[in-house]
């Protein structure tokens, strides 16, 4: 390995397997302390330059150290204490990241709100985290909102050049810092993405958010060659979790700010990644049209995490870039020797998780070898106790029968910040019940069908809106760029039926015909896969109409609201 390699070498990754007293909250201090290449700058930054060129910034671990001690003082300076929540609402990137670590060197806990929440919900959802704090990039609505409710102000509301702008030698930190945290301590709250109504606040632990990431040390790829391309949402647990492993790797990343591919494409061109981790949002942009083949050149691993993706377009983004030969699970490193050549294509490794999970807990892995195996997620992970699909009395179910998807892992939070009904409600028979609707077959492989909320009562039973959109977007290709299922009211006693607002591809079904043309191309396919029929189809020719949340998801429920009366006329 070079020198000027800012990997940290095995016998270090494997010393911080094992590690006692590393977590979440302080992980950056063990990174510094075990990687002797601690002053090459591994951590990108991007942007451009005067003539539009994407310019990469580079930041070793004592420049992160540094950021993070100045930040801290800000913190420290505005009287921010052990244990209290502060919130920060800045634009994806490195900057949350910068302030989760001043915070949690403090002691404190970071909750970390992505700016693209609307302000109302933004407002409620702080109000009940209860935060001491605000630092946001923008303070102008949530000070007119709080000017409305003076009550429900916090101590201070910030801006965030305020405290990148401060003079840190004015302010001595703590003699206890960096904060030395129990195994049990929260380090950070994570909201939801608001799919299903006001965000939900899930606290990560210090010692649980690390708990099965262990084995990354020694398995996720991390060769002299191998760079990260980050697209996830840095106030989110995934983007979290993959900078951890990047830090504690010393692994080359660049820390996206955004996702859209105009954006993305032009930094995979610089930065040429070998690795891509994402929520499936920037994989249906980077799958569709035109593929990025120069951009995803040296790609070999697809990360995906939160929803699982769909085939339609893993399919496509397998047929990109090359494999080492010995790169034949997910988080291995290749034992490739000199004379046996890569191999054509990458690997998708389709991980399903979420913040309450702690990481992705199952993984499928698919090559352009593998064949279609629609909604599999596969086996639990090594760090799963138990995995299991039950029914409502938390009893387990038999293989090949539909239930609640239900974990036992020590990666899970520690429930839902303020609010312990919420918590129990997700609690069963010793589990931890995911929010999903899955089944397992008889060789132990799960199938994600459906999140609770999102499955269609119809009056002859249940209808799983997944499978029928991966039907859409695998069989349908040259229609549909994008969809989402939704069930809605057929009429009184008819419970619903299921409906599907697409995206298009460019220059596809047009005129005023075209939602009949996809839902007949769409029930023709839907029919031969065994599925329920759609009942209408609706054209998303606008953002508006194929509305998202915060973290990229499609927000069915107001789907579910806007076409509520699509089948009755009522």
């Amino acid at each position: 390995m070079s020198d000027q390699s800012p990997i940290a070498p095995l016998a270090a990754r494997e010393r911080l397997m094992t590690e006692p007293g590393l977590g979440a909250g302080n992980f950056l201090d063990h990174a510094v302390a075990a990687n002797p290449h601690r002053s090459v700058p591994f951590v990108h930054t991007h942007g451009t330059d005067h003539r539009g060129e994407v310019v990469l910034r580079g930041h070793s671990l004592l420049d992160l150290v540094a950021l993070r001690d100045r930040y801290a003082a800000w913190y420290h300076a505005n009287g921010v204490r052990p244990g209290e929540p502060v919130a920060v609402v800045v634009g994806e990137g490195l900057e949350p990241l910068l302030h989760f670590l001043a915070l949690t060197s403090l002691g404190a806990v970071p909750a970390l709100v992505n700016d693209a929440m609307r302000h109302d919900v933004m407002v409620r959802y702080l109000d009940h985290v209860g935060v001491v704090g605000v630092v946001a990039d923008d303070t102008t609505r949530l000070a007119a909102a709080y000017r409305r409710d003076p009550q429900r102000r916090p101590r201070f509301l910030a801006l965030a050049a305020e405290v990148r702008a401060f003079d840190a030698d004015a302010v001595e930190l703590p003699a206890e810092h960096p904060y030395r945290h129990a195994p049990d301590d929260v380090v950070a709250l994570i909201h939801s993405s608001g799919t299903t109504g006001t965000p939900k606040s899930t606290m990560l632990a210090h010692r649980g958010f690390w708990d099965g990431k262990q084995p990354r040390m020694v398995r996720f790829p991390a060769e002299p060659y191998d760079r990260l391309m980050s697209l996830m949402p840095h106030t989110h647990a995934g983007g979290l979790s993959y900078f951890l492993t990047a830090v504690l790797l010393g692994l080359p990343t660049v820390v996206m700010s955004d996702w859209r591919r105009a954006v993305v494409e032009p930094v995979m061109e610089a930065f040429q990644p070998t690795m891509v981790a994402s929520f499936p949002r920037t994989f249906v942009e980077l799958a569709t049209g035109e593929l990025p083949v120069r951009g995803a050149a040296r790609v070999h691993s697809w990360f995906n995490t939160g929803d699982s993706a769909h085939h339609g377009h893993i399919r496509r983004l397998v047929t990109l870039g090359e494999r080492p030969a010995g790169l034949i699970r997910p988080w291995l490193l290749p034992q490739q020797k000199a004379e046996e050549p890569a191999l054509p294509g990458s690997q998708f490794i389709d991980g399903l998780g979420s913040s309450e999970m702690g990481m992705a807990l199952f993984g499928q892995v698919t090559t352009p070898e593998t064949g279609r195996d629609d909604r599999c997620v596969g086996r639990p992970l090594e760090v799963v106790r138990r995995a299991a699909v039950l029914d409502h009395d938390g009893t387990e179910v038999p293989d090949g029968t539909v239930g609640l998807l239900a974990v036992d892992t020590p990666s899970l939070t520690p429930g839902y910040w303020n609010d312990q009904r919420l918590t129990a409600s997700f609690e069963l028979a010793g589990y931890w019940l995911t929010g999903d609707v899955a089944r397992r077959d008889a060789d132990g492989r799960f199938y994600h069908l459906d999140r609770t909320v999102d499955v269609i009562d119809t009056a002859d039973g249940p209808v799983y809106s997944l499978p029928i959109e991966e039907v859409l977007l695998a069989d349908c290709a040259d229609l549909v760029r994008d969809c989402s299922v939704v069930g809605v009211p057929a009429g009184p006693g008819l419970g619903q039926l299921a409906i599907a607002v697409v995206q298009l591809q460019p220059g596809a079904a047009e005129g005023e015909d075209g939602p009949e043309r996809v839902r007949a191309a769409a029930n023709e396919a839907l029919a031969a896969a065994g599925l329920a029929a759609l009942a209408a189809v609706r054209i998303a020719r606008t953002p508006e109409d194929f509305p998202l949340g915060p973290t990229g998801k499609v927000l069915k429920r107001e789907l579910r609201t806007r076409h509520a009366r699509l089948l009755t006329g009522q």
